[in-house]
């Protein structure tokens, strides 16, 4: 069996390009550079295959006898061709442009690129905006043929100049028509016209209707089918004489490139909005209600639930309407004529740009996830054609059943089989069926469907979606918000440091799918467990620098608390069904080294913030003329030589319990440079210069805050002179329940300190002021 190759050719700020490879075997090949809308649908992949006697080329999914793939089928013996995309060559572009427009009057758009296939058969698609053109050069009795959902709209046959086919055109009841083209509908009460690339419609008779939202799937009342790509909230029904809107919201699951309804809005211009959500909740203006099988009336909505979902009955002007809602399908049915009076994706299921209600774009982000291998298209066929078997089939004849299997196929060809999915799509043609007075018995007996489907139990999360995990109906995490943590093959985080406190948050769902109870979690201290929000569903796990069996360890420039989430292992378990887990997380503070710390003047103090990681911790220091550091120096305080200072360094957000402050050294030069000179050391090794006896530096490691005096001076031969001095420091850990200290303990250990310069003669008065130098100083300078 050969493997298909796989061609991707898009990236960022690439819009001209002429790509070329010849192909032997099956191949995809991604075509986003030249997107091709295909009746209605446009596609930026195609899939290239070949069987012998013809070569297929496809838009969703390799071809298959059964499928119903959108396809172009061209002969070919030799099961090879060569390929070309071109976005650059702009005299062919505008010359073809010309050329179609002048053999297709239903062509209005230029060709902004093609993709081109050669030898045996030369033939193309020229991509013209919301447009495309089938290009085909041949002889006569060579023939092409344009597949949409496996049937042919057109054989295209050869000649001796090129032949163009528009393959824009629309889809009624999934089926592919071309542009001019007038179809009746199944009750011959409607003429759908296709019009270039949308559906327009005409009534001549009053029908019922029911309109069907399956998936990413729309049915509207007239059997149209189209299907919702993007994540947004759309409005299904609309009738403006009412002051009523029916809208839908759609969301990805386990896929991001595939959307699901997931919940419906009866919106009133008058009155409470009602919501029908995941799990058969209910909210009336913003707050629940609980329902049962009887009606309960509210602002004049009848609502009521039973095991299969919830249903909600109103009138418009005078006629009954009837919104059924079971967490995936939304059936509305009306007892009012279809008329021009209703707007929305259920009047027309092709009305999707005018019926998007979301103003955040975001919502219409394509993804493009990898195709599931685990998809037999074989499987998917029998799967969905069911409902043309018993006991579906006593209902055929009443409602149509081929757009409910094209919703079907088309969604399991790219979604896998999990979660319900393939009943989803019996359920609804069931319901339909019952809706229009033609029940099919016992239907999930014969499809091997559970009846009613397991409903999630607790309340899921914006983040969720209700699921099976390893067989239980729970919890799963949509694919979009999941993608953030698994991408980097994390649970959560990242972990938030403030305060002496930190805090890791897990994603409850991931831990669910990765079949881990958080029950069975905790910290290095088995009693410190994770606290569950009950709404967001997230688990946190929380210590501070002192708790929790949090391990303390220091290197040349950190100090590190560390804690971890593990797996609960009592000795007494003789089995345990639980993964082991070890999720470390720490928080840091930097050893506030002279490279790393800025000091900076605040009116008479000067206050440094340190940060590390998101934990933060301040240094103010201040300057006082008094020992009882009760007369602060200010900018133009009286400072003489020989005067005594008294320096107050005080720390706010360091545990004390844990560490202190320790000031490695400090000096003062006459440049703002720490690495200028001349040079006077005050504090080396965390000791006082024994040499100056008016330098005194008091509880130097013995907590957090402490101080340090000294007899002002000037450098010899500076004049003007200015004085800044330099100081670097370090935490230190406690250990046995002390601290390290210097080992001039006798000598009143040092810390941090700012200086003064002077000049001109003793009692002068002089002025203090901030002088910036490099980051990490403190200068207080002294000037005339």
């Amino acid at each position: 069996m050969l493997l298909p190759l796989l061609f991707l050719f898009a990236a960022a700020g690439l819009t001209d390009a002429s790509i070329q490879f010849p192909i032997t075997e099956n191949t995809q090949v991604d075509t986003s550079l030249c997107p091709i809308t295909y009746f209605g649908q446009e596609y930026t992949t195609i899939y290239i295959n070949f069987t012998g006697e013809h070569m297929f080329v496809c838009f969703n999914g390799y071809y298959h006898p059964e499928s119903n793939g959108d396809c172009i089928k061209a002969p070919n013996t030799e099961s090879k061709t060569y390929f070309e995309l071109n976005t650059e060559d702009y005299s062919f572009l505008n010359s073809v442009t010309f050329d179609v427009k002048d053999s297709i009057n239903t062509i209005t758009n230029d060709a902004t690129c093609y993709l081109r296939f050669d030898h045996p058969t030369t033939f193309g698609l020229i991509a013209m905006g919301s447009q495309s053109v089938l290009w085909w050069y041949n002889p006569p009795q060579i023939i092409a043929s344009v597949l949409v959902n496996g049937d042919v709209v057109e054989n295209v046959p050869g000649s001796e100049n090129w032949v163009y086919s528009d393959t824009s055109g629309c889809r009624i009841s999934g089926f592919g028509v071309k542009p001019g083209t007038t179809r009746q509908s199944l009750d011959n009460c409607t003429s759908l016209i296709c019009s270039n690339t949308s559906v327009s419609s005409t009534s001549s008779c009053l029908v019922k209707g029911l309109c069907t939202v399956t998936g990413p799937t729309v049915i509207d009342f007239r059997g149209q089918m189209n299907s919702v790509s993007d994540r947004c909230e759309y409005t299904l029904l609309q009738d403006q004489s009412a002051g009523f809107s029916l809208k839908a919201n759609f969301l990805e699951r386990r896929r991001r490139d595939v959307s699901f309804v997931d919940s419906v809005t009866l919106d009133f211009s008058q009155g409470a909005d009602i919501q029908l959500l995941q799990g058969h909740r209910v909210l009336v203006g913003g707050s629940p209600v609980t329902l049962s099988g009887s009606v309960q009336t509210f602002n004049g909505v009848g609502l009521s639930k039973d095991q299969t979902g919830v249903t909600a009955n109103i009138s418009l002007n005078g006629s009954p309407v009837s919104v059924f809602f079971d967490g995936t399908t939304a059936q509305t049915y009306i007892d009012v004529p279809v008329s021009h009076t209703f707007t929305g994706l259920c009047a027309d299921s092709s009305s999707s740009s005018s019926s998007r209600l979301s103003s955040d774009s975001s919502c219409q982000e394509q993804y493009k996830d990898p195709a599931d291998d685990t998809i037999n298209p074989t499987t998917v066929i029998e799967q969905c054609n069911i409902l043309k078997s018993a006991p579906f089939s006593s209902c055929n004849a009443v409602v149509d059943p081929e757009s409910y299997i094209i919703a079907c196929r088309n969604t399991l060809n790219k979604y896998p089989a999990v979660d319900g999915l393939r009943c989803q799509f019996l359920k609804a043609y069931a319901k339909a069926c019952q809706k229009s007075q033609s029940t099919v018995q016992n239907w999930w007996t014969a499809a091997k469907c559970h009846h009613p489907e397991p409903i999630c139990q607790d309340k899921c999360s914006d983040h969720e979606f209700c699921g099976d995990i390893h067989g239980n109906t729970d919890c799963r995490c949509r694919a979009i918000y999941a993608s953030q943590y698994t991408e980097q093959n994390r649970l959560g985080g990242p972990t938030v440091c403030k305060d002496n406190t930190a805090s890791l948050t897990l994603v409850g769902c991931l831990l669910k799918e990765n079949g881990i109870d958080y029950n069975h979690l905790h910290l290095n201290d088995k009693t410190c467990t994770g606290v569950m929000d009950p709404e967001s569903h997230m688990l946190k796990f929380s210590f501070s620098s002192d708790s929790c069996g949090t391990e303390v360890t220091t290197n040349n420039s950190q100090v590190i608390f560390t804690n971890a989430v593990v797996t609960r292992n009592s000795s007494s378990d003789l089995i345990t069904r639980q993964d082991k887990v070890f999720i470390e997380f720490s928080c840091s503070h930097p050893a506030p080294e002279l490279q790393n710390v800025a000091f900076k003047i605040i009116d008479n103090s000067v206050e440094v913030v340190l940060q590390s990681g998101e934990w933060h911790y301040s240094l103010t220091m201040k300057a006082y003329s008094d020992a009882a550091q009760t007369q602060l120096l200010g900018p133009n305080s009286d400072v003489r030589l020989n005067q005594k200072i008294w320096i107050v360094l005080e720390t706010n957000g360091l545990d004390e319990e844990v560490v202190s402050v320790v000031t490695d050294s400090c000096w003062a030069t006459s440049g703002n440079s720490p690495s200028s000179s001349p040079r006077y050391d005050l504090i080396t090794d965390g000791c006082a210069n024994a040499e100056d006896g008016t330098v005194q530096v008091m509880g130097n490691g013995q907590g957090t805050s402490n101080s340090f005096s000294f007899n002002m001076f000037e450098f010899s031969g500076k004049e003007p002179s200015e004085v800044y001095l330099h100081c670097q420091l370090q935490l230190v850990v406690k250990k046995n329940n002390s601290f390290p200290l210097p080992g001039c303990l006798g000598v009143s250990p040092p810390l941090s300190w700012s200086g003064w310069g002077s000049s001109g003669p003793a009692r002068r008065r002089r002025s203090l002021r901030y002088r910036r130098g490099a980051p990490a100083l403190i200068s207080m300078v002294w000037t005339p």
